[in-house]
């Protein structure tokens, strides 16, 4: 089963959708926005891949909160953080059977898919 995590009017979202349809994956795609998330999923992504790399902190999201927020986010509290703010993770995660890969290359894609 593939499942891909995003926001649907994000950019990265939508090349990775293309190339997903372009290449005839078949997918469930879920808007963390108007879908949401769990805790469950976010402590799954988060134990595969580290909490730093389903963090986005180059968005617009994480740069309005807060400074002391900002800087007190760690492994303790990030989950509580990204269910409070689904736009800060880091887009898309890919879940292929229960395997994460976060953030979209063709390369990528194209090694977990052929």
């Amino acid at each position: 089963m593939v499942r891909l995590y995003g926001i649907k009017n994000c950019d990265t979202i939508k090349k990775a959708r293309k190339w997903l349809s372009d290449h005839r994956v078949e997918y469930t795609f879920c808007d963390v926005r108007i879908d949401g998330i769990d805790a469950t999923a976010i402590e799954h992504w988060i134990a595969q891949a580290g909490w730093e790399k389903v963090l986005n902190r180059s968005g617009t999201t994480w740069r309005k909160l807060p400074e002391d927020v900002r800087e007190t986010t760690q492994a303790n509290n990030v989950v509580a953080l990204l269910l409070d703010h689904p736009a800060m993770i880091k887009r898309p995660v890919l879940d292929v059977n229960g395997t994460i890969h976060i953030g979209f290359k063709p390369d990528l894609y194209e090694t977990i898919f052929h």
